[in-house]
């Protein structure tokens, strides 16, 4: 293993990562490899929101910043964000975004930034095809000299909580099946719609079988014949999804955030992906078994449900 260089408690890091929940976990094992790269430094990560939660529980983060994202209109945010970088006074930048706004930022921060620009992943997929965000993730830290050694393999066991006792309330032991039959409101056309036939065949061939509804997922999933795993009626957080899904024997669910979840936390799965994105850009393929169709409506239940027995029976 590559010895990292000497370095002072006063050296200070930045890795960006706004977005999305899928890519916020993957992101992990390349906080892990910059950890280990500046071990004694104290590392920020800038990311938005909805994620701040995250990544201050992630072991590998001393501090957390957000990054409004407002409309370039709003200089007064945009120009907000660019001074609280600058008084930071960081020594290196690695900007895992990689977006037009975070490459922005690059021309009034004073610090070593990392890796190359979007233009770069751009000529290089002219080449080799789409690259997936891990790779993406690994590249940069390559040019950046830092070993990437999990940035490949993210592992966020970090982020599950003790669910052993709603489990139980619930009546399911670890090993159940666990149905991601939502994703964003923004992509509805990345819902299989037929997780309801699914469930009841796998029910009725003796499987226990789980759903964890999202905010506004909560009826698609009452319509299932699963238990509904809710926490005082009211959806799983983050961290307690992480810690059901850690119990999940087996997790079938759609191109979403809670999929990555399972593939990071080293669960077997099956992901249903349709003509909205490809499993190989998102990475998934390389933890979980995937099925590609034109299009979900035509994917039917029983080759779904032949599909989740076989990857059973390999287990």
């Amino acid at each position: 293993m590559t010895q990292p260089s000497a370095e002072t408690k006063s050296e200070k890091v930045l890795v960006i990562r706004h977005g999305a929940f899928g890519d916020v976990l993957q992101s992990d094992g390349a906080i892990r490899d910059i950890r280990n790269r500046h071990p004694a430094a104290s590392i920020a990560v800038l990311t938005t929101s909805p994620f701040r939660k995250i990544y201050e529980r992630c072991p590998w983060v001393d501090r957390v910043l957000v990054d409004p994202r407002a409309p370039r209109i709003r200089l007064d945010k945009y120009f907000g964000v660019i001074l609280t970088l600058r008084k930071e006074g960081f020594d290196f930048v690695y900007d895992l975004q990689n977006s037009r706004r975070t490459l922005s930022y690059r021309k009034w921060i004073k610090a070593r930034w990392s890796q190359k620009n979007e233009k770069f992943f751009q000529r290089l997929e002219k080449t080799t095809g789409q690259l997936a965000a891990l790779e993406r993730n690994r590249i940069q830290l390559v040019q950046a000299g830092v070993e990437a050694a999990y940035a490949l393999r993210p592992h966020v066991h970090w982020l599950a909580e003790d669910m052993d006792g709603l489990l139980a309330e619930a009546g399911l032991k670890p090993g159940f099946i666990l149905l991601i039959p939502g994703s964003s409101s923004r992509r509805l056309n990345k819902r299989w719609p037929y997780f309801d036939k699914l469930a009841a065949a796998l029910v009725a061939e003796g499987f226990a079988v789980a759903t964890a509804p999202g905010p506004d997922e909560i009826d698609l999933c009452r319509a299932l014949p699963a238990t509904l795993l809710l926490k005082d009626d009211k959806p799983l957080n983050f961290f307690q999804l992480a810690g059901v899904i850690q119990r999940a024997g087996f997790v079938v669910g759609n191109d979403t955030g809670p999929m990555h979840m399972a593939a990071y936390l080293g669960i077997k799965g099956l992901a249903l992906f349709g003509p909205h994105s490809q499993a190989r850009a998102t990475g998934l393929d390389l933890f979980l078994k995937v099925i590609e169709v034109g299009d979900l409506a035509d994917l039917s239940w029983q080759d779904v449900l032949r599909a989740t027995k076989a990857a059973l029976a390999v287990n």
